[in-house]
């Protein structure tokens, strides 16, 4: 049987794309993810980044429920620390009582952004230390028991929308198998403790009243074509258009100079970023989904699907969920 699949959508910002017509892409991703059969789609919360356009997760969650009807829909994640529990609780209550039975809350302590723009959000480097904290804070006021006497959410008591703690180190998945709550890993961007995190969050669950025994969630890169030729080269458009994590915010440069700097020591560590990505035909991204499948021992496998445009996106999201799911 195969895994259940899901997708990470960045709402990624092409580099000659308007922030409208990424949008625009992402409800037709879901659309398009309802149809052929995949789980849920998670948002990511970043922020002062151009090419990204999911910083305000719960709004565009808001948006593309409003445009699909069974799928469920969630953060990939929040990053609590940027935000008081209770507004949280009373956004992601507010959409679940929109869209009853739809919902996640993904959950992450990082700050989704440089320290310059962590000042700007009135966040220091002190608020992840209350992460554990606020995340029982924020699920006491979405079960209707508030640690806080006298204040709750509303909307948001009650509803109980499940907890996902997401994580690319070992304290994430010690602190989701302490707390009893799924566990998802970042292993499309940081893979380097993939393995360790899975065994410790394996080894130390104990079962919670949202879940019983383990769920593991690992994310991997994809980007399916009808021809492999086509697939390498929308792989070579995204490493350029990845060249913009090295440089200063605006910078203009040249294919000839991101080819230049992907093969510099610089570059080295964006091509590690992708240890775990499928780039090809159908057969070939069904080979390898399998294989991390397997490798993993994971519950569910979330995609970021990598494609440069939306058209290239929507068409390895339909050819992965063909080649794998039917």
């Amino acid at each position: 049987m195969p895994l259940p699949l899901s997708i990470l959508d960045l709402a990624t910002v092409g580099r000659s794309q308007t922030v409208a017509e990424s949008l625009d892409g992402t409800v037709a991703l879901a659309q398009k993810a309802e149809e052929t059969g995949y789980t849920r789609v998670w948002y990511a919360e970043h922020h002062n980044m151009a090419a990204i356009a999911s910083s305000a997760t719960s709004v565009l969650i808001a948006h593309v429920a409003a445009h699909t009807s069974t799928i469920r829909l969630g953060s990939g994640g929040v990053m609590l620390p940027n935000h008081s529990p209770l507004t949280i609780a009373e956004q992601y209550g507010t959409l679940e009582t929109l869209h009853p039975g739809r919902i996640d809350l993904g959950l992450g302590r990082a700050p989704g952004t440089d320290q310059n723009t962590m000042r700007a959000l009135r966040r220091d480097a002190s608020s992840a230390d209350s992460f554990p904290e606020d995340v029982l804070e924020l699920q006491g006021y979405l079960r209707g028991q508030s640690r806080i006497p006298g204040v709750d959410a509303y909307p948001g008591k009650g509803t109980d929308v499940p907890l996902y703690i997401l994580g690319s180190s070992l304290f994430g998945a010690g602190l989701a198998a302490t707390l009893g709550l799924p566990y998802a890993f970042a292993s499309h961007f940081a893979p380097a403790a993939l393995h360790e995190a899975i065994a410790l969050y394996r080894r130390e669950f104990e079962p919670s009243a949202q879940l019983d025994k383990p769920h593991v969630i690992a994310a991997y890169n994809v980007l399916a074509a009808d021809e492999q030729a086509d697939a390498e080269r929308q792989q070579q458009e995204v490493m350029r258009g990845r060249v913009a994590l090295l440089l200063r915010p605006g910078t203009e440069y040249t294919d000839e100079q991101a080819d230049a700097l992907l093969a510099s020591p610089q570059g080295r560590h964006l091509h590690q970023m992708m240890t775990y990505s499928a780039v090809g035909t159908p057969d070939v991204v069904r080979e390898k989904v399998t294989e991390f499948g397997e490798q993993t021992g994971a519950d569910e496998i979330i995609v970021a699907h990598q494609g440069p445009t939306v058209e290239e996106r929507l068409r390895s999201a339909e050819l992965l969920a063909e080649a794998y799911l039917t």
